[in-house]
């Protein structure tokens, strides 16, 4: 199958695989099955084994998967073998977060480039980073080859801020303002909404 044909649903469930294997690893753990895959993520065991056979096959029945190798595969699949660098927009508590966060380099990103619009915050250092003017993104995203952007500007800004990075040669973005955006078909977007969260939880509680 090519990317193409395999459904998104099951991409959505590899960084899951890959984050569970991680931590087995950090276990010191070598081996491992579908079904203790299956009981850490409350996904079925015969879910977890139909989503990886869609790229090969990776483990031997009887004997379960080796850790290491799977990681590799997945990683190869989910194509954070390498390291992505990221740009991030807004630079109000969200973006900053963002900037100073340390999880992303062992997962296969990197923030390089913070900007915003508020002239009291170009030129100010967050984290490791000078903020910039959001006038010179598309170009500073451009030279830099960067692929992936994270938009956390208020919902009025956010759409101006995606075609400013798509016109950049942005083809990922993960929007943090609580807004649907509007962009070409060659370029994905993720939603990060807590409120949408939060509101799909309450609809169980009594």
């Amino acid at each position: 199958m090519t990317h193409r044909t395999i459904p998104d649903i099951v991409i959505g469930r590899l960084p899951q695989y890959l984050r569970s294997l991680q931590r087995m690893e950090n276990e010191n753990r070598l081996i491992t099955s579908s079904q203790e895959l299956a009981e850490r993520l409350g996904i079925s065991a015969a879910q977890i084994r139909k989503d990886l056979s869609l790229f090969g096959e990776f483990g031997k029945q009887g004997t379960g998967y080796d850790i290491h190798f799977l990681i590799e595969k997945l990683r190869a699949i989910l194509k954070v073998d390498r390291v992505w660098d990221i740009v991030v927009v807004g630079a109000g508590d969200i973006g900053s977060a963002l900037a100073r966060y340390q999880g992303f380099t062992n997962r296969g990103f990197r923030v390089t480039m913070l900007f915003d619009k508020d002239p009291s915050k170009i030129g100010m250092k967050i984290g490791n980073f000078i903020v910039q003017d959001i006038q010179f993104l598309s170009q500073a995203v451009e030279q830099a080859g960067i692929k992936i952007g994270m938009i956390a500007v208020p919902s009025a800004e956010a759409q101006a801020v995606a075609n400013q990075l798509i016109k950049g040669g942005v083809r990922a973005i993960l929007n943090y303002a609580p807004i649907s955006i509007n962009v070409p078909p060659y370029v994905r977007v993720q939603y990060i909404d807590p409120v949408i969260h939060l509101q799909r939880m309450t609809y169980y509680l009594d």
